[in-house]
This record gives C-alpha cells, structure tokens and sequence, in this order.
C-alpha cells in the first residue's frame, strides 16, 4: 500500500483533477492526500483578515470570487447529475459558513475552522467525480483520524489506533481519499498541522500504516541540484538520503518541509518526488541510501538576520551559551546558524516576529548588534563535513563576496556560509559552476575522504 498527495496546482482545475484521477487508477490500494485547489487558501487567509478587521466589503466579495471560480469548476468537472447536483451541495455548505462567520464574532477556533475549508472542498469534489467514474473510493476525513498534542506534535499512537480502526470499516474499498494540513486538537478543536502542511500529514500517515512508499507529486522533476530560478542548467538528483534532503529543505528547497522527512525516516519508509504533468519521469527517490555524491545539491534560504551578542565577561561564563538559547526558547524563535570567539556570539534566525523582545531581554548579557537582509547557501552532500579540501575551494571561489558566517562540522551533511542577499545569486552561480560543471572540487572526492 502507498501513500500519494498531490498539491494545490496538481488539484488546481478540473481537468488536473481529471488528470490526478487517471493517476491514481492503478488497481492498488492507495491512500490519496489532497491539497486545496491552488489559490485557495490564500483567499481564505484573506477572508479571516477581512472578518478580523471587520471588513464586510471585502469579506463578501470574496464569497462572491468563491462562487464564481466553483460554480464553473463543478459545472466543468461533473457535468451530469446527480453528481452535479451534490457538488453545488459542497458549494453551498462552504458559502453558507463563510456567509456565517462574517456576521459572527471571530474567534481563533473559526480562523481554523475556516482554513480547512479548502481541503474539504478539493476532497469532496474530488471523491464526487471519483464516483462519477465508477471508482471504488472512500472519502474519509483527516478530522477523524489525524490528531495533535499539546505542544503541536502528532499523537503517532492515537493516530495509528484510528487508522487501524478505519481501514478495516472500509476495508472494502481501493482509494481512500483525505485532507491533508488540517487535523485536531487535543481539545479536539479544528486545527492545522502548520509545518509542512499537506506534505507532513502524507508523511505521518506513511508511518502511521506503514505503506510502502510515500509520493509526493508537484508540479517539478523533483529536487534539484540548484535554484532553476537563479541558475541555468540545474537537474533533479534521482537519489539522495533522509538527513540530506531534510537538510536541503531546510535551508530552501521548497518541494518539501524538513519536518515532513522525520516521520518516514522514523519508519524507514521511502517519500519519491514526482512530477504531476510528466508522470513518466523518475523524479527523486528518498530513502536511508545516500547520494553517494560528495556534494549532492545547493539550497539558499532568505529572510535572514544576524544577531552578534560580544561580552567578553560574560562568554567565558558557566551556563551562559545556556541562557542565550533560553530566550531563544522563551519565544519559540528557531536558530539556524551558531558561531562563538573569545568575546562574542553570532546566530541567525529566519523569523523576526519576536525579534523586540528578544533583544530585550538577551540586552544585559552584552552589546548587541542585529543585521537584517542576509541568506544561508547550503552546500549539502554525503559526508561532506569530511571534505577537508573542499572548504578552501569555496573561499576562493567566493573571493570578493562578503561571507559574514560560515557553519562547517555542524551536520556531517552540510556546509552552510551566510551572504549578504544581494550577493545570494552570484554566489550560487559561481559555486554551481565549480560544484557541478568544471568539477575541481567534486572530483577530488576519493583523495580527501
């Protein structure tokens, strides 16, 4: 048994989802995890800005964009009854809450409420056209299975006793399909899985029934050894291991959360990669088995700020590397980059919603200094920390460029080297250049290994 979810532009119009439908007809016993139809989403985190803010104008003219896009997706998708007919059903249950909530006090528990509604709908008009073509599939929703703990983690117990209990209910059936990103509380309020959304919820789900492999299918030939947005000639990797695509996604390989590699490789289940609108490639295979490539891929993540704490009394002080990642903790502020000297402490963080309060309270430990407006480059690879010759390579292809950090025997799997942003995309070309292309560097893998 697999596990295959399929993103919000795989999902986005009635013939994707047509297209999805001839995917999936397999013969085979398949979970099937959908996104919200592409655009979705965002409008309805607009919806609950306008309702937050009381904006009933745009509030309605957003159910009024709402049932225009659906009326005319059901009408292309289902076009006889009585299929059709349900469809404007789902229709009208999605415009009728939303018609609702504008007028009702606005609570963050109907926020949530409200967020899930995409992939109830993709799901069920997806299950209606299922059914429409004769397909023996079940619709099940995630609400029932797919729970949170507390501290946001999934219950993997809870959930794997509800999925046990499920799958021998319908066990009649070929497809199962169901939602992917929402799930419930342990209050068991509506919530979301936040991190890695639809992604994660296949990945847990992989786990929790222990499916043979998990497909993720998007809308590119899987990973890619660099940003084709910044650099020409990039091309999937056909193969790479758990902590380095986790750590690929980390640092800016958006085809997937690193959070959504934990639970699989926690199973030891392999997650492929594929290519919605070119099925017949073989996309990219993640599993324990490394890449076997010195350097595999690069990432780059923006967004970056640099915070320098120098306290020459302090740092040499028990406990006090402790009590900086405290206040780190304290407002749940993630650090990606880690660099000390004799006097001072550098780190970067990609989230500065608490960044005030932060320097409010790491002030009394030393002089701060904080410096927006940077990126990570991660240069990921198998073993790569053991290049000992491959470091040096970089600093002289990077001569010039001003690298304000450089994280390297962290991770076995990663060099990471922090750069002003507007020096991210030259720099990624000249390290594609010399990583993939003229080879100097790459080549000497079996002398420096």
């Amino acid at each position: 048994m697999e596990v295959w979810k399929f993103g919000g532009t795989s999902v986005g119009s009635p013939q994707r989802m047509r297209e999805v439908a001839e995917l999936i007809h397999t013969g085979k016993q398949c979970w099937i995890v959908l996104s919200a139809v592409s655009g979705t989403t965002n409008k309805l985190v607009a919806f609950n800005q306008a309702v937050e803010a009381n904006d009933v104008n745009t509030g309605t003219e957003i159910i009024r964009e709402f049932e225009k896009e659906y009326d005319l997706f059901i009408l292309d998708l289902l076009p006889e009854l009585p299929y059709q007919e349900m469809g404007f059903s789902v229709l009208k249950d999605f415009i009728s809450l939303l018609t609702l909530t504008l007028s009702s006090p606005f609570p963050t528990e109907t926020a949530k409420l409200i967020l899930a509604q995409g992939e109830i709908l993709s799901t069920h008009l997806f299950h209606l056209y299922l059914k429409y073509r004769g397909y023996n599939a079940a619709l099940l929703s995630a609400l029932d299975f797919m729970q949170i703990l507390p501290d946001g983690e999934p219950d993997f117990e809870w959930i794997s006793k509800r999925l046990s209990f499920l799958m021998k209910d319908y066990s009649q059936y070929d497809l199962w399909i169901t939602q992917g990103y929402i799930c419930k509380n342990s209050t068991g309020e509506i919530d979301n899985l936040q991190r890695g959304g639809s992604d994660y919820t296949a990945t847990i789900l992989g786990a929790a029934i222990k499916a043979e492999e998990i497909i993720i299918w998007t809308d590119i030939d899987g990973m890619h050894n660099n940003d084709p947005r910044h650099v020409q000639n990039t091309y999937p990797i056909r193969k790479v291991s758990f902590r380095e695509a986790a750590e690929l996604a980390y640092f800016g390989a958006k085809i997937l959360h690193p959070t959504c590699v934990i639970p699989a490789e926690t199973a030891g289940i392999p997650i492929r990669l594929k290519n919605t609108f070119t099925p017949g490639t073989s996309g990219t295979l993640i599993s324990g088995e490394s890449s076997g490539h010195l350097v595999t891929a690069m990432a780059a993540k923006d967004n970056i700020t640099a915070i320098r704490i120098r306290s020459g009394r302090m740092l040499n002080a028990f406990g006090f590397l402790r009590r900086v990642f405290e206040v780190f903790e304290k407002h749940h502020t993630s650090i990606d980059m880690i660099t000390t000297s004799e006097v001072s402490v550098s780190l970067t963080i990609d989230d500065k919603s608490k960044l005030s309060q932060i320097i409010t309270d790491i002030s009394p430990f030393g002089e701060i200094q904080v410096e927006d407006d940077f990126s990570i480059i991660s240069i990921v690879g198998d073993n790569i920390a053991n290049a000992e010759k491959l470091l040096p390579g970089i600093f002289e292809v990077l001569e010039g460029i001003p690298i304000r950090m450089v994280s390297f025997g962290g991770s076995p799997n990663t060099i990471s080297i922090l750069v002003p942003s507007t020096e991210k995309v030259i720099s990624l070309q000249k390290l594609d250049n010399i990583l993939f292309h003229t080879n100097p560097l790459t080549q000497q893998k079996t002398n420096i290994q």
